[in-house]
């Protein structure tokens, strides 16, 4: 006799293989976009922007896309790990900037310890963030919004809305954007190797599975017994942490910051290479490394759009399309879920 107990128990994690008496899966697009699309819509568009603008190719500029691309590849993967629980966040860029300023202003006097002031800040930023969607069931939209006002305020303070420039030991920054591996920047290959630790992390330790299970149904999880509320800290803290590395690039790349400069546009681009990555809306679907051709694409996009002849002005519009249509490609639907 079938118990309430049983009624009530929530389903067992999907192993991957169908159950017995179970059809097999359909392919979804969905599924496809998810494993190799980032890769292959880099691709297309790289061949697209040789064919149209050869001189860029032949004039360095894959070395050229990398740089761009650094800063633009660690707030994505800090939005990545946030999307992956279910949640946003949309200060990250901010903290970025105001790791940027606090790192222009420390560098000087404390050389490697402004390194660890400026990201241990935006980290505690980030983990307060954390804090407040997990314990206060503050909406991870509303709060960071707040939270991104807040930042930007700060940052406005401590640069005294200007320009900071970096008045010594910038030779601790130099090989970031000095030196290159394989022909690019080293910069670039930090956030390729942030990308794969955090693969690892979500695919091979407890604390990503428990991440990756709080954002397919974190209900599921409460019952599971997984501590959701610890995971979200670990999602907010680690797009904190990437915020304050994002800081470090943007003082290495040009040696001041603030407000308006350089990193102050992150946001936008950040949010739309998480998704073109394969990052999942709805939560729970993350691959890392599917992030770094998502911030090369993102990259890559103006000098597409330059070479079919979309202006400069129009390119928040083009940013605003790929978010839609990542967005179409990456949630899951069915019949019985609402999308809100």
């Amino acid at each position: 006799m079938t118990t309430n107990a049983t009624l009530d128990r929530p389903p067992a994690p999907d192993s991957g293989a169908p159950a017995t008496g179970d059809r097999p899966r359909r392919f979804r697009p969905r599924n496809l976009w998810q494993t190799v699309g980032p890769f292959g819509v880099f691709v297309a568009l790289f061949a697209l922007v040789a064919v149209l603008q050869p001189a860029f190719v032949g004039g360095g500029g894959l070395r050229i896309l990398a740089v761009q691309a650094a800063s633009i590849l660690l707030i994505a993967l800090g939005q990545a790990m946030v999307l992956h629980v279910g949640s946003i966040d949309l200060s990250n860029a901010a903290m970025a900037i105001l790791s940027a300023i606090v790192l222009a202003l420390t560098l000087g006097p404390l050389a490697g310890g402004g390194l660890v002031v400026s990201i241990g800040l935006v980290t505690v930023i980030g983990a307060i963030n954390g804090l407040l969607v997990a314990f206060a069931q503050v909406p991870s939209f509303a709060l960071t919004l707040g939270t991104l006002g807040i930042v930007q305020a700060a940052s406005l303070l401590a640069s005294d809305a200007t320009t900071v420039y970096a008045s010594g030991n910038s030779e601790l920054l130099a090989p970031l954007f000095g030196t290159a591996i394989a022909g690019l920047a080293t910069a670039f290959w930090v956030g390729v190797l942030l990308a794969v630790v955090l693969w690892a992390v979500l695919r091979f330790t407890r604390v990503g599975q428990g991440m990756t299970a709080v954002g397919l149904n974190e209900t599921g999880a409460i019952f599971s017994g997984l501590r959701t509320r610890l995971l979200k800290v670990v999602a907010f803290t680690i797009s904190g942490f990437l915020a304050g590395v994002a800081g470090v690039m943007i003082i290495a790349q040009a040696g001041a910051a603030s407000s308006f400069g350089l990193g102050s546009d992150l946001l936008l681009p950040g949010i739309a290479a998480a998704m073109v990555g394969g990052t999942a809306i709805t939560g729970g679907v993350t691959n890392p490394v599917n992030v770094v051709f998502g911030a090369l694409t993102i990259a890559l996009t103006p000098i597409a759009a330059a070479a079919v002849g979309v202006t400069s002005q129009a390119q928040s519009l083009v940013y605003g399309l790929v978010i839609i249509v990542a967005v179409a490609l990456t949630m899951g639907r069915n019949r019985n879920r609402i999308v809100k």
